[in-house]
């Protein structure tokens, strides 16, 4: 085992007055299934419009493959646009109350597409502009609902939680992307979206019945928000540990955005697939996730938390390679299996990466640290998406593949550069 890292304060250089790092008294049980059905409820949405958007795009509208890069990396551009902010305002704003009011805005957004078809409207410009919309919202809710774990959940059942909220994703991840090419297929893409929309109301009502989350005691240096943000920041980048996971999660999202654009494009147009066969090759990866959130718990137990995080990240990549060779028919089955490959690897790093920020970053500073780590990891997902519709325009969408492949070797070289190579357990 190699040397132990300082993952507190003491390696930080951030000062914080008055942060209490006691845990809090566990929340009753009830509270955090309702927490967990309203994630159920609203990721289940997502995962829907997340195949119905681009489907639209591509089937109703006739997008290329970068003006669906516009579109899927609308949604992800809020996070370059607020995602530092995020973090101040979460800490600032009564928490359950943001959260109610980012669903009612998503479901709103998502509501308008079915609408203008309806009216014989709908086109490019409005699928940018609601997921543009969708994701200033999320970047809100995501923020806070990181947040809101950690207060009701004791510090040493944070792993299992993660790994449970990451198995749900997973799930939703399996059904979703079925349901929604199937949804696609037989009323069009529009009406499907009216499931998200359903989802987001429901999801409100859920956290509505939350109790209020208490804030963390003591408060910044920092009064002002530019001050606060970087702090933030500081306490991100200079921490040995949430320092390369932030940037091994920055080049897994490089390569996450470029598929959520040729994935469409390359299932339908070279392999042609139909809308309920893209559905399922889609859903496949949420398997994959389904599988790491069900054995991070064990690997973790096995190999610690930190030998975990190196071979997640190496397996991963390794399944990218399997994308481009792909074909028609059966061969289809080939994307299959290495989506479900990256998309377990992921998910393991996730929990694991997650897990250790809420439990070692002091209270005071958590909603300004999950939103530098959004800002930065997510911020690479629209640069990705258009990256790839570029790449895929000029040598077609195998090349495009082949290439996000190459990249995906990123994530386990940033760790193997870190001191978290050295690192059976990262506290």
């Amino acid at each position: 085992m190699g040397p132990r890292v300082d993952t507190t304060t003491r390696t930080a250089a951030v000062e914080v007055r008055g942060a209490e790092f006691e845990p809090q008294p566990s929340a009753p049980a009830g509270v955090f299934w309702r927490f967990w059905a309203g994630s159920l409820v609203s990721r289940l949405g997502d995962q829907v419009t997340g195949v119905a958007l681009p489907l639209i795009a591509v089937l109703t509208l006739h997008a290329t493959a970068w003006q669906v890069g516009l579109v899927t990396g609308a949604g992800y551009l809020a996070w370059l646009l607020v995602g530092l902010p995020a973090g101040v305002l979460v800490h600032r704003l009564p928490l359950r109350g943001t959260q109610v009011a980012a669903d009612l805005v998503r479901g709103l957004a998502v509501a308008s597409v079915p609408v203008a078809a309806a009216l014989g409207v709908l086109g490019l410009p409005q699928l940018v502009a609601v997921a543009l919309l969708n994701g200033l919202a999320s970047v809100v809710f995501d923020v806070g609902n990181s947040t809101f774990l950690p207060s009701i959940v004791p510090k040493e059942e944070l792993t299992a939680r993660n790994s449970l909220l990451s198995g749900t994703s997973a799930a939703t991840e399996l059904a979703g992307p079925s349901l929604g090419g199937v949804l696609v297929q037989l009323v069009g893409g529009a009406a499907a979206m009216v499931l998200d929309a359903v989802s987001y109301l429901a999801s409100a009502a859920l956290l509505r019945s939350l109790p209020r989350a208490e804030r963390p005691a003591g408060r910044p240096v920092g009064a002002g928000m530019r001050e606060q943000i970087r702090e933030g920041w500081h306490f991100v980048t200079r921490h040995p540990v949430i320092g390369p996971c932030t940037a091994d999660a920055t080049a897994v999202n490089l390569v996450g955005g470029g598929l959520m654009t040729l994935t469409p494009v390359f299932l339908v147009d070279t392999l042609d697939a139909t809308a309920a066969t893209v559905g399922a090759l889609m859903a496949v990866g949420g398997l994959g996730s389904l599988i790491g959130a069900a054995l991070t718990p064990r690997i973790v137990s096995r190999v610690g938390s930190g030998g975990a995080l190196r071979w997640a990240a190496l397996t991963s990549a390794l399944f990218t390679f399997l994308l481009p060779a792909a074909g028609s028919g059966w061969a289809a089955l080939v994307y299959a299996v290495g989506n479900a490959g990256f998309s377990a690897g992921v998910v393991v790093t996730t929990v694991v990466a997650r897990t250790h920020r809420q439990a070692h970053t002091p209270p005071v500073l958590l909603p300004r640290v999950m939103a530098t780590v959004r800002f930065v990891s997510w911020g690479a997902i629209p640069v990705g998406a258009l990256l790839a519709g570029a790449a895929s325009t000029a040598w077609g969408p195998r090349t495009a593949l082949l290439l996000l492949a190459v990249c995906s070797l990123a994530g386990p070289v940033i760790l193997a550069a870190s001191p978290i190579r050295r690192l059976r357990d990262l506290a």
